[in-house]
């Protein structure tokens, strides 16, 4: 089992129940199951963390991802955990009235909202790296020291799982046809993850 660190960077726990539906959903309890012990997360099986969780947890698992899984499958499962993720905060962390004005707003003053509202907890999803972000068109954030693809040598863009949470959010909350793309990423030798979001 992992040893967690009362006073060290936590991350939120859906980056791992949500990763875990996903692996079962697309590939069954059992190889979820494997892979939730060969990233010394066997605690979590029977019961999922329902508090802040050791960034490490978070890293061991996302690198066992992309380890243990082709390419596409571990997208797939990334994706899909980000798009839940979004919908856990939509259903449970973002006040109803704030969406109901949020979606009642042109897209050009509600995004600076909701982004403002991503940055001031942001503490919740990047641990120890470093988060920033810019209004505009498009709206660019940036992560430094990214834990979802800390460690990783890729050719292409890693970070899946925030990518989609960010979509989920900015689709629901802002303009439906809103895209987010991941520009540049630490894995590809990057400074920082670079998303930019933007809409029609």
């Amino acid at each position: 089992m992992m040893m967690a660190v009362a006073d060290g960077p936590r991350i939120g726990p859906n980056a791992v129940i949500q990763v875990a539906a996903a692996l079962a959903n697309r590939l069954g309890t059992g190889v979820a199951r494997e892979l939730m012990l060969s990233a010394g997360l066997g605690a979590y099986v029977k019961a999922p963390p329902q508090k802040m969780i050791d960034e490490r947890e978070v890293i061991a698992l996302h690198s066992l991802l992309r380890e243990r899984l082709q390419p596409a499958t571990a997208n797939e499962v990334a994706r899909a955990a980000g798009l839940a993720t979004g919908d856990y905060l939509l259903a449970n962390r973002i006040p109803r009235i704030a969406q109901l004005v949020l979606r009642a707003l042109p897209a050009p003053l509600a995004a600076p909202l909701l982004l403002s509202a991503i940055r001031r907890h942001a503490w919740t999803f990047t641990g120890s790296g470093h988060f920033h972000a810019t209004t505009g068109r498009p709206i660019v954030i940036t992560i430094e020291n990214c834990p979802i693809c800390r460690g990783a040598n890729a050719a292409r863009p890693q970070c899946e799982y925030y990518a989609a949470t960010f979509a989920r959010l900015f689709r629901r909350l802002v303009q439906r046809h809103a895209t987010v793309r991941e520009t540049a990423c630490q894995a590809c030798g990057a400074d920082q993850c670079r998303f930019e979001i933007d809409w029609d």
